[in-house]
């Protein structure tokens, strides 16, 4: 059960719990606190305080150690199964052995009695800001997931979601093709969320992005006084992304002598940075994707035909929004929802005759155009998207490439 944190505004109104045996502790602190403006709760003993966890949530708990039938110790270790807030321990008997057990099995500080005014609000505080940034952290990382999160039920989708099953677990290097817009880059993190590296680095490139010149510095870092610009040492991507996974993204596009350079560092592990000449090893898993036919481009000479074979042990398709039309409507779906919820709204609702007039459109952006188009009709409908919606929000603009 996780906890809730206050408004990320209004720390101050944040819901604190008090365990303490002693009747005229537990009233002191509350009259304390809630004249700071905090909302509190208080327990009379241990049991007490792990029940009342399990009915509410709470930002902070303040637990006393010397207590009838369950001590604070053993409420500290349990209230982990119940929430992950900071618990702040008090004891009238203190000692340094004793601080620093609490502080090992998880408790976010240590205070003894009597209190110290000035000291307790400071704990407090400092304890309702790491229950502050554990929210952020989380929403951030929600946010993340849904953002990579993969829509789809159809055939070629569940192949693709039971390849990464397989592989992600693995070291093996993948190259992903596909279209523009059709979510290359969601395959690379579902590799890497999935991976034995997830805990580390997911470092992205776009080699399309970086001009040619300054494509091997991206990647292998440079010395200081390299080149006229290098006014300090800079790691490079293979470094930062060490134990973790790098995604080359449209790594069609990259240049012939990064490309080499890229090659050794697949052979030997091992990178130099520009204007060095130390070798540095890297433990870095490679994850490639391309718009490219990379066959063709090696007969026309702009690729590697030795990189090529380093980079698809695994070779990974994404099709077309076209070859998936089945995946419309789930897709139109999670976007309305999307587009509901960040702009505070009701979600439309969108009709069948909608989603077969969504089916029938030439999708040469793919999932990108499509997010375009679901945007802009939630934007110009009312209540409920309809065939004539898409013949006169859609259809008109896509013919024109207006989209």
């Amino acid at each position: 059960m996780a906890y809730i944190c206050t408004s990320l505004e209004n720390i101050f109104m944040a819901k604190i719990l008090i365990i303490d045996d002693e009747a005229p502790i537990r009233r002191t602190l509350s009259e304390i606190l809630e004249y700071e403006k905090y909302k509190v709760s208080s327990a009379a003993e241990g049991a007490e305080g792990l029940d009342m966890m399990l009915k509410d949530t709470f930002d902070l708990i303040l637990c006393d150690i010397k207590m009838p039938r369950m001590d604070g110790i053993e409420v500290l270790q349990k209230s982990f199964e119940i929430s992950d807030c900071p618990i702040v321990m008090i004891s009238g008997h203190g000692n340094i052995e004793t601080a620093v057990e609490c502080i090992k099995l998880g408790a976010f500080d240590f205070i003894t009695k009597p209190l110290d005014l000035n000291r307790l609000l400071i704990t407090v505080r400092n304890a309702l800001d790491k229950s502050r940034l554990l929210t952020e952290t989380k929403v951030l990382k929600k946010k993340v997931s849904d953002k990579y999160e993969m829509i789809g039920n159809s055939q070629a989708m569940k192949d693709i979601e039971a390849i990464i099953e397989k592989v992600a677990p693995t070291n093996a290097r993948v190259l992903i093709t596909g279209a523009n817009g059709t979510g290359k880059e969601l395959v690379a993190h579902w590799l890497h969320q999935k991976s034995n590296r997830s805990h580390a680095p997911l470092i992205e490139v776009n080699c399309a992005a970086i001009p040619s010149e300054l494509i091997e510095s991206e990647l292998f870092g440079h010395e200081k006084g390299s080149f006229t610009s290098a006014i300090k040492q800079r790691k490079g991507d293979f470094e930062l992304a060490n134990g973790g996974t790098i995604f080359l993204d449209e790594i069609g596009d990259m240049s012939l002598s990064a490309q080499a350079k890229v090659l050794r560092a697949l052979q030997e592990n091992k990178i130099t940075r520009v204007g060095g000449e130390k070798e540095i090893k890297v433990d870095v898993r490679v994850i490639a994707a391309t718009n490219k036919n990379l066959k063709d481009e090696i007969e026309r000479g702009n690729f590697r035909e030795d990189l090529y074979h380093r980079l698809s042990v695994i070779l990974i398709n994404v099709p077309s929004l076209s070859d998936r039309p089945e995946d419309i409507e789930l897709l139109s779906q999670y976007f309305l929802q999307s587009f509901a919820t960040d702009n505070g709204k009701s979600k439309l609702v969108l009709n069948q005759d909608a989603i077969d007039a969504l089916k029938e459109m030439p999708w040469t952006g793919n999932i990108r155009e499509l997010r375009n188009v679901i945007e802009r009709l939630s934007i110009l409908c009312e209540k409920t998207i309809t065939r004539k919606c898409v013949e006169t929000f859609v259809k008109p603009l896509m013919n024109n490439n207006g989209i």
